[in-house]
């Protein structure tokens, strides 16, 4: 059988090469040639570091990493509906029961099914030349977005379209983005391209904030501090800004999306993790606030975020800073790391 190396990550902030079996699909299944794999912050949160990661996020040892996968079809299962060999393909990161009312919905990544199983952490990921995957988890990747695109739609890209959705964004709104790494880099572009009328941002990373100015995503961006909920208020006329995402994952970045947002306002929670403290009146209900929490995306509005992001004519790969091959994935997972950087990816010939 032939061969290929994946990355695996023991959970000691290194990245381990290993020999695997390149797979062959079953009924249902395809074998992808991977092109591009990009990593996300919660492959350092809860897998490069330590292990910490429990249910979804729970990493099983010694599998290939690498959850935000993008290829094309090499090899055809038995029993196919509608993807070939030769189709250019999104992997959608989670691959659920498919019979459960989430997966119904298309939200795969809230299937609480025994069968449920993550690529790149309780099934093989896009760290390897080659990733094994049903075709029930795939999307259609246009010839106008590159594999580098595809590989930020599922994670990255989905998670904040989904949020923006739930919020709405349009030309009447001004929109604040607390937390300026990928995620929040990623809701910024999406937010322009609807419309936004005012960004801001909320960072203390320079070189986020220098990537934020440099592709003209932000009209102001402000590092956190005691006068940042004061200067936010001063640009916005005193009322504050009509819509927030938060992707700091920080109590004071959540803090201040809510604070920052004027009456009648709508908040969305996308980055993961840790604690949010407020004040119920005077923060939410006193000024008729809304607070979304949101995780990932569904299928069905991929699908229609591969559309639009090809109408709008934006391209995801513009946050990817830095690329690596397979065999320096370890230089690529410490620089995603250490945050000096927009997103990471590595990338196949």
């Amino acid at each position: 059988m032939e061969k290929m190396m994946g990355a695996i990550l023991p959970g000691n902030s290194t990245v381990e090469l290993k020999e695997f079996d390149v797979p062959k699909p079953g009924h249902g299944q395809v074998l992808i040639q991977t092109k591009a794999t990009t990593i996300c912050g919660s492959d350092i949160r809860c897998i490069y570091r330590e292990h910490t990661g429990k249910g979804a996020e729970g990493y099983i040892p010694g599998l290939v990493a690498g959850h935000e996968p993008c290829g094309v079809i090499v090899e055809e299962g038995e029993g196919l509906k509608r993807f070939k060999k030769g189709d250019r393909v999104i992997v959608y990161h989670i691959s659920g029961c498919g019979v459960c009312n989430d997966c119904r919905r298309g939200y795969f990544i809230s299937c609480k099914s025994k069968y449920r199983a993550a690529y790149g952490w309780q099934r093989n990921g896009g760290m390897a030349p080659y990733i094994l995957a049903d075709e029930k988890d795939l999307i259609a990747l246009p010839d106008e977005l590159t594999y580098k695109d595809g590989a930020q739609v599922a994670c990255g890209f989905g998670t904040v379209y989904e949020a923006i959705e739930k919020i709405g964004v349009c030309g009447n709104d001004a929109v604040l983005v607390t937390g300026l790494g990928p995620v929040g880099l990623a809701a910024l572009m999406v937010a322009k391209a609807m419309g936004a009328n005012m960004l801001i941002g909320v960072e203390m990373n320079d070189y986020r904030i220098k990537l934020a100015k440099d592709l003209g995503l932000v009209d102001h961006v402000f590092k956190p501090g005691k006068d940042t909920l004061d200067e936010i208020l001063k640009v916005t006329g005193g009322h504050g800004v009509e819509r927030a995402i938060d992707a700091s994952a920080s109590d004071p970045g959540r803090q201040l999306a809510i604070r920052a947002t004027r009456e009648w306002g709508r908040i969305a929670l996308v980055g993961e993790g840790n604690t949010c403290t407020f004040e119920p009146s005077p923060d939410i209900m006193h000024g008729q606030k809304t607070i979304y929490g949101s995780w990932v995306t569904s299928l069905w509005r991929m699908e229609e975020l591969v559309e639009r992001l090809v109408r709008w004519g934006i391209h995801p790969e513009d946050l990817i800073t830095h690329e690596f091959p397979l065999e320096k994935a370890d230089e690529a997972y410490a620089l995603m790391a250490g945050g000096q950087c927009g997103k990471v990816a590595v990338v196949f010939e």
